[in-house]
């Protein structure tokens, strides 16, 4: 059914597609490209923003008249229903195009198969499924956000090669001074942290990591739109003097309190300018559960965990982590205990993709469950 050529030109779609990311969500990433019979590409684009013009309508403006009898390749079945945008399925009829190639169906109800019947009732060749692992996993935080009503759940550390989170503050280790806690992983690892931050709606960590180390979690640059800093503090025990709250005002601060906390509290943290969101449940598992359906309601698509390991270990635990990021540095402790909570995340988890970055390897998989519906 497909051709090298059609191959050729899905690719180049995919990654057209990559260039709208964390800046379109919660639309999915998209990549469109127009070409001629005889393989020619006439046209390219992809969804830049949200609410902007979807990628099939900027490939076929750019191919122009030329469009006509033409071949469009599009990662994601194109829409069909009225929403921000005009329906992508009009676009591609008043163009005249001949043959369309769908990598992927999207599981949006209002879409959902009705995009490729309207196409084919109109005459239109409809080919579907080139490259639809590849284009699968590009819209893997829509598909998770339609289908499941919650984010993509990234889970992000660093580690020694024994498996350490943290190293330990120097007092720990003989010094006698009171230090923060050094850093595992190399300034290049940071930098690739930071960036994605920049695509992430949220970044979530407990309370003994905020009060260990005391962080900002900021992005560095900031990027497109508001990173929420979520505090996981069952008894809203967060210092009012930390950074955290201390910025409150200037970079969203939510703080996920059990319902047994201190309504006193409570107050002087928002009086400081933090939200409250406040669980039903004392249960960990059903207190997570509980606060990830909220970031669904707030249409959050991407969710960075940057907890220690017993964060970490309860997200993976209740099935809420979907993607690992992991950075192993080239350093020993040689001390009796690491974390073995790691290692059965690690174990449940597909490796995608292995790099260098400075002196630390990375590793990005996917964790092994049934939550991509195609």
């Amino acid at each position: 059914m497909f051709s090298s050529t059609d191959t050729l030109l899905m690719h180049r779609a995919c990654a057209l597609a990559r260039r709208g990311e964390g800046l379109v969500e919660p639309n999915p990433m998209v990549g469109a490209v127009v070409a001629s019979a005889d393989g020619k590409v006439l046209g390219e684009g992809w969804h830049k923003h949200f609410g902007s013009a979807h990628a099939e309508v900027h490939a076929l403006a750019i191919a122009g008249q030329a469009a006509r009898n033409g071949t469009l390749y599009v990662t994601l079945e194109p829409c069909c229903h009225t929403g921000k945008t005009p329906p992508c399925t009009d676009a591609i009829l008043s163009a005249g195009i001949r043959r369309v190639v769908i990598a992927a169906t999207d599981p949006f109800p209002a879409v959902a198969g009705q995009g490729i019947s309207i196409l084919r009732k109109a005459g239109l060749q409809v080919d579907v499924g080139l490259l639809q692992d590849e284009a699968v996993r590009l819209t893997a935080p829509f598909r998770m956000f339609v289908t499941a009503k919650r984010p993509w759940m990234i889970a992000k550390w660093a580690m020694t090669l024994d498996g350490y989170l943290v190293l330990p503050k120097p007092e720990n280790r003989g010094s006698g001074t009171s230090q923060q806690h050094e850093w595992i992983s190399s300034g290049t690892s940071r930098a690739v942290v930071h960036d994605l931050r920049r695509r992430a709606d949220a970044i979530v960590i407990g309370i003994q990591t905020a009060v260990a180390d005391d962080p900002l979690l900021t992005a560095r640059p900031a990027g497109p739109r508001p990173l929420i800093r979520v505090v996981l503090d069952r008894h809203a025990r967060l210092s009012l003097s930390s950074r955290l709250v201390q910025t409150a005002q200037e970079f969203p601060l939510l703080i996920a309190v059990g319902p047994d906390a201190s309504e006193g509290r409570l107050e002087q943290l928002q009086g400081k300018g933090c939200e409250i969101w406040r669980s039903s449940t004392a249960h960990s598992s059903h207190m997570l559960l509980e606060l990830v359906q909220e970031f669904g309601r707030r249409q959050m698509t991407n969710v960075l965990v940057e907890g220690g390991a017993h964060i970490l270990e309860s997200f993976h635990d209740a099935g809420l982590i979907d993607e690992v990021w992991a950075f192993l540095a080239p350093k020993l402790l040689q001390e009796p205990e690491s974390s073995m909570s790691i290692r059965k995340i690690l174990s449940n988890t597909s490796i995608e993709a292995i790099d260098q970055t400075g002196g630390d390897l990375f590793f990005r998989g996917l964790v092994r469950h049934d939550s991509l519906s195609r």
